[in-house]
């Protein structure tokens, strides 16, 4: 199940990146990616369970639990379980970021701009996977934590994160400081309420304490929506004085344990699935180009605006009828986009893997 909830949050990721987002160039030339919540009336709600980013976070505080522990258990410490960790996670960045460094080069040689002065909507998946990198780094140290104090630690996770909240939205002191540690601490909720899953915690009582997860984390997100100075959407908003994302605050670590909840209700209904070989081989496969598929996404997304412009085809900047009618294109294109790339760096692993399998001469 927590193979299926990666791919599954990872997918909602891309596939909202693709469809759901106004993409546009702006007068300064940039990229930009606003979305059409506020002309959707009840749009915020949406947000609420398609703002996946702490399921992931969840995850993987499952998963990471679980290599710890197993590590651990053979003797071995931290320097063993951050190298597999960080390679298992930066290997699909290396050749992705070799061939924007090169493609860069290659512009502005030839008199272009460079594609930082695109935006950084380009470059979106190099924030999460530096956030997730720095919690995966704090594991030894978190882990550890968890086992010591348990629910201790979530609390004064919590504390951290209403305080930075308090103060950046308050007063405003060190509103850059407060915003990255307020953003770091949210995100480390979210993956030690990951552990407290692995550990069999949450799973005691069944259906009754999943229930109750559910509801104190949809209160809590009414509550800091409605009583407190937050956007009700999880994600950022045009025109709206505060987000919820950039930097990330209190409601999505709420959300944190709304999704959790919502994980946990549907465990046996989706364990019984999984059951199933067919359904089964699908999620490993899927597993496996989860990571490729989400450093490479907003690349595939950019090829294809680029062609999509060159077809003669112009780019909207309002959710009309006629821009919610072309959603279909937006997914179907940058998806076949994706593949391609997909299918060429494949075949050159695999050249380079026949090229290191091959005696050499002399």
């Amino acid at each position: 199940m927590v193979d299926l909830l990666r791919v599954l949050s990872l997918g909602v990721v891309v596939l909202w990146h693709w469809s759901l987002s106004l993409t546009q160039w702006n007068a300064a030339g940039a990229l930009t990616m606003p979305n059409p919540i506020p002309d959707v009336p009840g749009g915020w709600a949406m947000t609420w369970v398609l703002q996946v980013m702490p399921v992931f976070f969840l995850v993987g505080g499952y998963a990471n639990l679980a290599g710890w522990q197993a590590v651990t258990r053979d003797g071995a410490g931290a320097r063993r379980f951050l190298a597999a960790r960080m390679r298992r996670l930066l290997a699909p960045v290396l050749p992705w970021l070799a061939c924007w460094v090169v493609f860069d080069v290659v512009v502005q040689a030839a008199g272009g701009r460079s594609v930082l002065a695109w935006g950084m909507a380009v470059l979106a998946p190099l924030w999460f996977l530096g956030v997730y990198a720095a919690v995966v780094a704090a594991v030894p140290l978190t882990a550890r934590l968890h086992a010591a104090w348990g629910w201790r630690v979530l609390a004064a996770l919590a504390v951290v994160v209403l305080a930075a909240d308090a103060v950046r939205l308050g007063p405003g002191w060190g509103a850059p400081v407060t915003g990255l540690l307020g953003s770091l601490a949210v995100f480390l909720f979210a993956h030690q309420l990951g552990y407290f899953w692995r550990d069999g915690t949450l799973l005691r009582g069944g259906r009754r304490t999943a229930a109750a997860v559910t509801a104190v984390g949809l209160a809590a997100l009414v509550l800091l929506t409605t009583l407190g100075p937050y956007s009700r959407s999880m994600v950022s908003v045009a025109g709206e004085a505060t987000s919820n994302m950039f930097p990330t605050t209190a409601p999505i670590a709420a959300l944190a344990v709304f999704q959790l909840g919502l994980a946990l209700l549907a465990r046996p209904w989706l364990a019984a699935r999984l059951q199933r070989p067919r359904a089964w081989r699908a999620v490993v496969a899927a597993n496996g180009l989860a990571m490729p598929v989400f450093v490479w996404h907003m690349t595939a997304l950019v090829a294809f605006l680029w062609l999509y412009e060159r077809a003669g085809f112009t780019l909207a900047t309002e959710p009309t009828g006629g821009w919610w009618l072309t959603r279909p294109v937006w997914v179907v294109g940058p998806g076949l986009v994706l593949a391609a790339m997909l299918a060429v760096l494949s075949r050159c692993r695999r050249r380079r893997r026949g090229s290191e399998g091959q005696p050499r001469r002399g």
